[in-house]
């Protein structure tokens, strides 16, 4: 029982990080139509900016303050550059290869300024591990957990409560519809990347003292966060989380099984939900819409 709890505590701080991932990627395709392949850059620059600070001697909560919003306006850049002058423009294709044309150059920017040498991050409290009926949770898991929650209520308060969010769900419904109610989807597209950004910052912030951060490491979460989304149905923001979640614990338990292959399982799952099933697996649970 102990050893199932312990797969579970792990399975869910994984899905957590994959949950901020994906709900990047669907904030973004359903505003602009556009597959952001740069999200997972914007977790690698939140936990890389986070622990330059942090060895250059500035407190820790400074520190993923400034690495929020370095990733955000890298999220605004990465609109205003490449993917505004070419919306309405060029196929959904070509919007995908200047996202992933983006995060190759963020990556490659990343290389030259903090090298291959990987950093660490203190944990946010320090401290032995927690007993959870038999299971230890790392302190930072409890962090990934409850920050993913936190961002998740505000992203949900964002879309449901404010006048912003009401007209990022309008350009997610109706593009056309948007503009005639003196919605701007231009604008909109800003906000969205610049919210994807923040989001995926924050998850590379608390993931960072659990892992070494390294230049390359959003490419993996980013690819992970894509599943994810695709599990969700790709314009459902709870589908998004949910999908996170599952292949999160899949990871985990697969463990056992084969450590080995469970980055492999991710694409495995990737391949079966879009022969099986391409609209997503929680596309009937989570069905009121896109966002």
């Amino acid at each position: 029982m102990s050893d199932l709890l312990q797969y579970a505590a792990t399975g869910i701080a994984l899905g957590s990080i994959y949950a901020l991932v994906a709900l990047g990627f669907v904030t973004v395709f359903a505003v602009t139509g556009a597959i952001n392949f740069a999200q997972g850059e914007f977790v690698m620059l939140g936990a890389m900016i986070a622990a330059q600070l942090v060895h250059a001697g500035m407190p820790l909560p400074l520190a993923a303050v400034l690495a929020v919003a370095g990733a955000a306006l890298a999220g605004a850049a990465l609109h205003e550059l490449g993917l505004r002058p070419a919306l309405g423009r060029l196929s959904p294709l070509g919007l995908i290869m200047i996202t992933i044309g983006a995060a190759t150059a963020i990556r490659g920017m990343a290389l030259i300024a903090w090298g291959t040498d990987p950093f660490t991050v203190p944990a946010f409290t320090p401290g032995p591990s927690l007993d959870l009926a038999g299971a230890a949770v790392n302190r930072q898991t409890v962090w990934i957990v409850a920050t993913t929650a936190i961002v998740l209520a505000l992203v949900w308060f964002l879309f449901q409560r404010t006048t912003t969010g009401r007209a990022l769900r309008a350009c997610a419904a109706d593009l056309v519809a948007a503009r005639l109610v003196g919605v701007d989807p231009r604008r909109m597209g800003l906000v969205s990347l610049t919210l994807s950004g923040a989001v995926g910052a924050i998850g590379g912030v608390v993931l960072a003292p659990i892992t070494f951060a390294s230049y390359d490491m959003g490419l993996m979460l980013g690819l992970k966060g894509f599943v994810g989304a695709v599990i969700g149905g790709l314009a459902s923001a709870p589908g998004a989380v949910a999908g996170g979640l599952l292949l999160g614990l899949l990871e985990a338990f697969a463990t056992p099984i084969s450590s080995g292959y469970k980055d492999a399982l991710a694409f495995v799952v990737l391949i079966a939900v879009m022969l099986l099933r391409p609209g997503g697996i929680f596309r009937g649970s989570f069905a009121r819409g896109r966002i």
